[in-house]
């Protein structure tokens, strides 16, 4: 065994669990769970720690509002209650109202259904990537946080290892191509070689 396969393998024993699976979205390839990780990716994307964004998704889903429909139907005021459950407080107005304003328009442009958005892009990453952005609060960032968890259950995106999954490759000294790291990986799920390589960056241990 390589000391990069041994580095990579104690990697994904102390990180190899995605953002979806530990804000309690079971992630299928059905309209519900892609929202919820429409939902997660916009609050991870905030210069907010990510365990925030992770107990203020579980928080959303706990008041459920784990749908569009629901997440349109509720208040401005639950939204930000359930917010302020999570810890999400610097942010919780203004992503408030941009849950309520995606919501919308998930249900009036596709439906409510993020398979749409699939189906238009039709496997260019470019075109979905901008799709994902027509969402308030979702900028390069939060694109990059839904195609990294999605590749899993939407195999076209894969592999997709962003600069933040590269920088933690680089800081373990990995191979810092994505080419290359799932050759390493070896039949590893996509989604948790991505979550693991960020959670190693951003590990201060």
């Amino acid at each position: 065994m390589t000391s990069s396969r041994r580095t990579l393998d104690s990697l994904l024993e102390r990180h190899g669990t995605t953002y979806a699976a530990e804000a309690g979205v079971r992630l299928r390839d059905t309209p519900q769970p892609l929202y919820q990780l429409l939902v997660l990716s916009l609050l991870l994307s905030a210069r907010i720690r990510a365990d925030i964004a992770v107990a203020s998704a579980r928080a959303l889903f706990s008041h459920r509002l784990r749908t569009p429909r629901r997440m349109a139907d509720a208040t401005w005021q639950e939204r930000v209650d359930a917010l302020g459950e999570g810890g999400y407080r610097r942010y919780d107005e203004r992503t408030a109202t941009q849950l309520g304003d995606g919501a919308l328009l998930l249900l009036d442009a596709y439906g409510g259904d993020l398979r749409r958005l699939r189906r238009e892009a039709d496997g260019d990453m470019d075109t979905l990537r901008a799709g994902l952005r027509r969402f308030p609060g979702i900028g390069p960032t939060g694109a990059d946080i839904f195609l990294r968890e999605v590749q899993t259950v939407w195999p076209e995106a894969s592999p997709y290892l962003d600069a933040k999954a590269l920088q933690g490759a680089e800081r373990l000294g990995l191979p810092t191509t994505p080419d290359e790291l799932s050759r390493l990986a070896k039949g590893q799920d996509p989604a948790v070689l991505a979550a693991a390589l960020v959670r190693g960056a951003l590990d201060k241990g």
